[in-house]
């Protein structure tokens, strides 16, 4: 296992994260607990949960294996998150000081430990003042409740917002973002990368292998079926089955993986995972498994390299689809000027 700061500060963690919205829903207990032991065996060191995973499931789970485990707890750096519901009352969600106050306290208690080492703002609350979330924030820093925070899906101008709202109160900084990034979804290049690169902000992308699209599983035209997550719900969210399947783009960014895996001898879905990996401003990929198999295949990404020429072919075959302005080479092109001739 390889590792790397978290952001900005001095924690240090594996540059694989395991991801468990799994846990209590497509793994039970035991198995997410053999997961967990599987992932601590390879060297990893991170586990990203969120209360409104399982309904505060996942949290209650990963809390059993750390009370069962004292020793390897110790290591562990533990991030969640806040801000969905998980009540029915109008205040059970948000990034107000009320809810997140009481979400802080509830994943705490489930987790059952002192302080949360990253705690996440899950998405962005048009009707909470950033002030107001970014005040918690720092008062749970100096509680002692939580070690840092960062946040979810937030768009480029939302993280740059929260970052100079921090400094100008004198109030600590975010150090992660966690975006959903892989092949498929590249959107966040144009505006989210940039601006975490400028705030020194590290991404911890989600969905990595695009809902399992980037494993291979599928094949153009063929209904998924089975004990996948199409097979048991093709209009699943982002990841639907028809509108990706009817994308030429889909299917040759599909092909150009297969093709580098082949070549390589392993399998698609480490190559997905050594592709995002090597991408500016990631610091550690969020692995997703509902059982042992799936999670030693994506381990088996730890040590794979791929050279200038694979990740180039992959980016080209990726390449995100833009209008000419701003995001195309006319706008990219205004951006940038020569110091040899000053245009």
């Amino acid at each position: 296992m390889k590792y790397v700061t978290l952001g900005t500060s001095g924690t240090v963690v594996s540059a694989h994260t395991l991801g468990t919205m799994t846990f209590g829903a497509e793994a039970d207990e035991a198995t997410s607990h053999a997961i967990l032991d599987a992932f601590v065996a390879a060297g990893g060191n991170f586990v990203d949960t969120a209360d409104v995973y399982s309904r505060g499931g996942s949290e209650t789970i990963i809390g059993h294996w750390l009370s069962a485990h004292p020793t390897e707890a110790k290591d562990i750096v533990i991030a969640t998150k806040g801000r969905f519901p998980m009540g029915e009352g109008v205040n059970d969600l948000g990034l107000s000081r009320r809810h997140l106050g009481r979400a802080l306290d509830a994943s705490l208690a489930r987790l059952g430990v002192e302080q949360i080492d990253l705690y996440q703002m899950h998405a962005w609350d048009a009707y909470t003042p950033i002030e107001e979330t970014l005040g918690f924030l720092a008062e749970a820093v100096a509680a002692g409740k939580i070690a840092y925070y960062g946040f979810s899906n937030y768009l480029g101008w939302q993280l740059t917002k929260a970052v100079h709202v921090a400094r100008a109160h004198g109030w600590p900084a975010p150090v992660t973002l966690q975006p959903q990034y892989n092949l498929l979804v590249r959107g966040i290049e144009h505006e989210v990368v940039p601006a975490a690169l400028d705030a020194g902000v590290s991404l911890l992308p989600w969905s990595p292998l695009a809902g399992g699209w980037l494993s291979g599983k599928y094949r153009r035209d063929v209904d998924p079926t089975g004990a996948t997550r199409l097979g048991e719900n093709p209009k699943r969210g982002m990841e639907a089955w028809d509108a990706r399947n009817a994308d030429d783009r889909t299917w040759a960014v599909i092909d150009a993986v297969r093709r580098v895996a082949d070549d390589r001898g392993t399998s698609m879905s480490q190559v997905a995972l050594a592709w995002l990996g090597a991408q500016p401003a990631v610091t550690s990929v969020i692995l997703g498994a509902r059982n042992l198999e799936q999670l030693a295949d994506n381990l088996g990404a730890v040590d794979l390299e791929l050279s200038p020429a694979e990740l180039a072919a992959l980016s080209e075959a990726s390449a995100p689809r833009v209008e000419d302005y701003p995001y195309g080479p006319g706008g990219v092109a205004q951006r940038g000027r020569s110091l040899s001739n000053g245009r």
